[in-house]
């Protein structure tokens, strides 16, 4: 069973990568890194807080991919999704992006820290200990 929530989804698939850069709204600049990326937007987690609601418009600055722009669809705990304007100019820098500079990331996961055991023996937990029972 499918509902129509009115949800626009998304037009493309993104890839992940680690590009920094800043997001500039009206008078305001705020260091962003970019998490990914497709040709019609990106997912940016955000250094300090964008004054910025859902529907503004705003410039991504970053060096290898230069100036684009774009409108934020959502924001959620520090990230926020721009869907870029749609322009021939923007398409071909995402496209020379992925051309040129792009490497595929994997998403960095946190480092479990070393246990100590009675006997003072370093070791890293283990896998089934350390997970989560949802």
């Amino acid at each position: 069973m499918t509902r129509n929530l009115k949800i626009t989804a998304r037009k493309a698939d993104r890839k992940n990568c680690r590009v920094f850069g800043h997001v500039k709204y009206l008078n305001s600049q705020v260091d962003a890194r970019i998490l990914n990326l497709s040709p019609t937007g990106a997912a940016l987690e955000m250094k300090g807080p964008l004054h910025a609601a859902s529907g503004s418009k705003v410039r991504i600055e970053a060096e290898n991919l230069g100036l684009l722009e774009g409108v934020i669809r959502w924001k959620h705990n520090g990230r926020v999704g721009i869907q870029f304007d749609v322009n021939s100019n923007a398409r071909a820098q995402i496209s020379s992006y992925f051309r040129f500079f792009h490497k595929e990331m994997r998403p960095v996961l946190a480092v479990r820290p070393l246990v100590r055991t009675a006997s003072n023996v370093e070791r890293t937990p283990h896998l089934a200990t350390s997970t989560l029972k949802t």
